[in-house]
């Protein structure tokens, strides 16, 4: 009768042969790589061949195969009914080779129930190696999502650390927690609906952050952002028909595999991993980078919030700030025609019988009492507007022209020959007289205090079909993109109107935004070195038709 360690010795070749096409069979049908044979489970089956009369003396032997077994097997993807089939299949392997064997050629029942037996201890085993791992591996997982939140917390409370600083250290967790050699995270720009890179860490990343794309599905990055709570993966760069930047191709890296951030809501951006060996990524890779760039959106999520609550912040202190400058620039105006006017009050009040001989000291009291309400009236319809409600208006037939020609003699009369007017006759509408002469004003007056100082200043009204447009034109410093978009806020100035020495309270631009509004017009202002700066008021010639109806 022979034994089962001398039938494996006799049909070795046989059986390896014969359990790797059925283990190949079994992996495919679960889309899993052919396992590699020629490594572990050969030494095995020699560890039970040379049990001839000694049962039991190779164990920790073989313990130390089915670790390495498992290693490999856990690297390549498997779970553990997978690799506890395997050792199934060596069974039915092994058994077939004495199945049509005669009775005498057959091992005892007793040797058969040993080989067995260690087959299932093999397969216990294997369930405590894979039970083992996976508790480890929890930990090890739990202990990076740990370090990313501990990094996202001590980024918020920093407030000169940067994002990319953030994200650098944050990926260089990613990397080691993927044993990857390379990871990247780019962030989603709606305005040029592209992905850019925001930070990398490992080989190649001084490449991977200049490296910007489309969101084309056709590309590795735009399949990622399309995934969902998928992971998408390359198996190999070099070779990929999708769309790669030609430096991440020769960056050396071979096998990506990305997550989108966050994995549903609105597209923050994607993060992916690159390794240098060609290969597919695990099961358990897969979940790892998905858990991982999980914690990182929500990181991203905070970064914004905490970035938008620091600019609400800083507006609420510039608001502050304006807010004290302009009760401070509102007091100091205010107090100047009105102890003028008390001034000349008190002198009539102590000399009532030289009234008829001191009428200019009415007049003096009369103009300053007029500034003090048109500086109230100014100050209420800037809030007026900041509350985005509409001038009030008194409509009727004027000319354009003959309201410019008021405005600049009185400027003339202020501050000297200066001011120039071409217009056109008769440019008649439907307008507020009163309201567009105190935009004009404002329009000259800003001339004279943020212009060139000797330059002259050119007031233009003209008509063009159904709109009129009155344009006041000035050289001197040219007023900023980033002011320009702000200007006609109110109690705004510009940067270089801080800086200057002329006071204002930053309410005459709004004033005239509010006059245009008002008319259904617009205001605009066009400023270079070339042309210099020309603010344009346009109307309609019958602003009727842009009142609010009356409740």
């Amino acid at each position: 009768m022979a034994s089962v360690a001398e039938t494996i010795r006799r049909n070795r070749s046989e059986i390896i042969r014969r359990w790797s096409e059925q283990a190949t069979r079994a992996a495919s049908a679960r889309r899993l790589d052919g396992p590699e044979f020629e490594n572990v489970i050969p030494t095995y089956l020699a560890s039970l061949a040379d049990e001839e009369g000694a049962p039991g003396a190779l164990a920790n032997a073989r313990k130390a195969h089915i670790e390495s077994h498992v290693a490999a097997r856990l690297r390549q993807g498997f779970n553990v009914a997978e690799v506890i089939e395997e050792f199934a299949i060596l069974g039915r392997c092994i058994t077939h080779t004495w199945a049509n064997a005669s009775p005498e050629a057959r091992p005892s029942v007793q040797d058969v129930e040993r080989l067995f037996t260690e087959l299932h201890d093999a397969s216990t085993a294997v369930a405590e190696i894979f039970s083992q791992h996976l508790m480890e591996d929890e930990q090890t997982e739990k202990r990076y999502l740990r370090l990313l939140q501990q990094g996202a917390s001590e980024a918020l409370m920093e407030e000169t650390t940067s994002l990319h600083h953030h994200l650098k250290g944050a990926l260089e967790l990613v990397v080691e927690a993927m044993g990857a050699q390379s990871a990247a995270v780019l962030l989603y720009e709606v305005e040029g609906e592209r992905l850019v890179t925001a930070a990398a860490a490992g080989i190649a990343s001084e490449h991977l952050e200049n490296y910007a794309t489309s969101m084309s599905p056709a590309s590795f990055p735009g399949m990622v952002a399309a995934g969902g709570d998928e992971t998408s993966s390359v198996l190999d760069a070099e070779t990929t028909p999708l769309e790669l930047s030609p430096l991440l191709r020769q960056s050396g890296l071979r096998s990506l595999l990305g997550v989108r951030l966050p994995p549903h809501r609105a597209l923050v951006g994607i993060m992916f991993v690159g390794l240098t060996e060609v290969r597919e990524f695990t099961a358990r890779e897969k979940a790892r980078l998905l858990s991982l760039g999980q914690q990182l959106g929500v990181h991203l999520d905070n970064a914004k919030l905490y970035a938008k609550l620091r600019e609400k912040i800083e507006a609420l202190q510039a608001e502050r700030a304006l807010r004290e400058h302009f009760v401070s620039v509102l007091a100091h105006d205010l107090r100047g025609p009105l102890s003028a006017a008390k001034s000349g009050a008190q002198l009539l009040m102590r000399h009532p019988e030289r009234l008829d001989q001191r009428r200019d000291l009415a007049l003096r009291i009369d103009r300053n009492i007029e500034r003090t309400d048109q500086m109230v009236r100014d100050l209420l319809d800037a809030n007026r507007i900041q509350a985005g409600q509409r001038l009030p208006l008194r409509l009727d037939t004027c000319d354009l022209g003959g309201v410019a020609q008021e405005v600049v003699e009185e400027l003339i009369a202020l501050h000297g020959d200066r001011f120039v007017l071409h217009a056109e006759e008769r440019v008649r509408g439907v307008w507020s007289a009163e309201e567009l002469r105190r935009a004009l004003w404002n329009l000259g007056s800003n001339a004279i205090k943020y212009g060139s100082a000797t330059e002259p200043i050119t007031f233009t009204v003209t008509r063009t079909g159904d709109t009129a447009r009155a344009s006041v034109h000035n050289r001197g410093p040219v007023i900023a993109l980033t002011d320009q978009e702000q200007i006609f806020k109110p109690f705004t100035r510009t940067h270089s109107a801080q800086e200057g020495t002329s006071r204002g309270w930053g309410l005459g631009l709004a004033l005239v935004w509010g006059c245009a509004q008002a008319h259904g017009g617009s205001v605009t202002v066009q400023s270079d070195a070339a042309t210099g700066t020309t603010f344009t008021l346009t109307l309609p010639l019958d602003s009727r038709p842009y009142q609010p109806r009356e409740p």
